[in-house]
């Protein structure tokens, strides 16, 4: 179901400038910044709004209705052809759309603590393989036939998600009401009852600022590497904007190989280091150099990612998975809101090389913040247990 959902959120990603060209006739890159941000607002008052309908109507059942209406507005989206009916209709669509974010605590929901980091980065995978199908299906599209047509994908998407919510929940094979055993419940709660003083707030704001520069960089990738390279294949495109997905089925392999028993702010300072190379990398406007820097930046950004979550999960608690997830998950919409929100501005005045520049920048930032709230307090610790021991 989150392959599913991510392929259909990622259809347009890279290609949201050329869409908007070829639909609507619009150029201005300033659009394209602000309609972006927009997509953000709305997943960001969305996702928490589903996570408080969630503590009185189970996940699944959401997902039914949500995607169903999401499906239909999918297929308004393709017919029309008016510029503002597409914003209004669009958004509401993202509205019901982000539903399935629920998905993603409610597997941490029923299954063991012992089992969160590997089935993060799993999920992590399943959602950069759907940014690769995503990409690469969008970039035919586009190519082949018609931009438009990824919104009739997008409406299929959705109604095969809540084809297998309705599978899920009626099949008697399943248990969707399966919840963590109460003793493990008990002990995650005295755990969490010792959680650091304002971690949501802390870890949101860092992790708002590593989503800022991530983002930063993506709604005009597709063009800064077309105007780099001899290749103007969306096809192409779709392929270099994806290697990061392709760089996290090989990260995730590598983790399964490490020993779990690591703590679980292990490999953050060493990823969001490695991720400034790769940004560095990318804005050096030669082709090989940027595939290069796409490369390591994918492997930093999918370890950096996965760690944050692990550290979230560990001091909250299945009760309050959704709530904790969409509170940090607000954050880090609100840092992709205000990237979508400049992205086009800085584009339009500064060119399509910038982005690389402030996204170093707000990687310099996270590295700064995260070491100074939580590596030195962690080692502090660390120093406290080697002593007594």
């Amino acid at each position: 179901m989150t392959l599913v959902a991510v392929v259909s959120d990622y259809l347009l990603h890279p290609f949201y400038p050329q869409f908007f060209e070829a639909r609507f006739g619009i150029k201005d890159p300033e659009f394209v910044g602000y309609y972006f941000a927009a997509i953000c607002f709305m997943v960001m008052i969305g996702f928490p709004f589903w996570a408080y309908i969630s503590k009185k109507v189970s996940e699944l059942n959401i997902l039914v209705y949500t995607q169903l209406i999401a499906g239909i507005l999918a297929l308004y989206c393709y017919w029309t052809s008016s510029y503002f009916n597409f914003w209004l209709i669009s958004l509401i669509m993202i509205f019901f759309k982000g539903s399935y974010l629920l998905v993603y605590p409610y597997i941490l929901k029923i299954i063991t603590k012992e089992e969160h980091q590997q089935t993060i980065g799993t999920l992590s995978v399943v959602v950069h393989l759907g940014g690769i199908l995503g990409a690469v299906i969008g970039g035919l599209t586009v190519d082949l036939v018609q931009a438009s047509t990824i919104f009739l994908i997008m409406a299929a998407g959705d109604f095969v998600q809540m084809g297998m919510s309705l599978y899920l929940i009626q099949n008697k094979r399943f248990n969707t009401k399966k919840n963590i055993e109460p003793e493990q419940s008990k002990e995650v709660s005295a755990k969490s009852s010792v959680m650091p003083k304002g971690f949501i707030l802390k870890i949101g704001l860092i992790t708002m600022i590593l989503y800022f520069s991530d983002f930063l960089i993506r709604p005009f990738f597709a063009a800064y590497w077309e105007s780099i390279s001899i290749y103007k294949s969306k096809l192409i495109s779709g392929f270099i904007y994806a290697i990061p997905g392709f760089v996290a089925l090989f990260a995730l392999w590598i983790n399964t190989k490490r020993s779990s028993s690591q703590g679980k702010h292990q490999g953050i300072i060493s990823a969001i280091a490695i991720g400034m190379i790769g940004i560095l990398l990318q804005g050096i406007p030669v082709d090989g150099i940027v595939i290069v820097g796409r490369i390591i930046y994918g492997w930093a950004i999918f370890q950096g990612v996965v760690r944050f979550d692990v550290l979230l999960f560990e001091y909250s608690t299945p009760e309050s998975y959704s709530l904790d997830y969409s509170k940090v998950h607000f954050f880090q919409n609100l840092g992709v809101l205000l990237a979508s929100f400049s992205v086009g501005i800085l584009v339009d005045l500064q060119g399509l090389q910038i982005p690389f520049v402030y996204g170093l920048a707000g990687f310099i930032l996270t590295f700064g913040l995260y070491y100074l709230i939580f590596y030195k307090t962690f080692k502090e610790k660390q120093v406290k247990q080697l002593a007594k021991t």
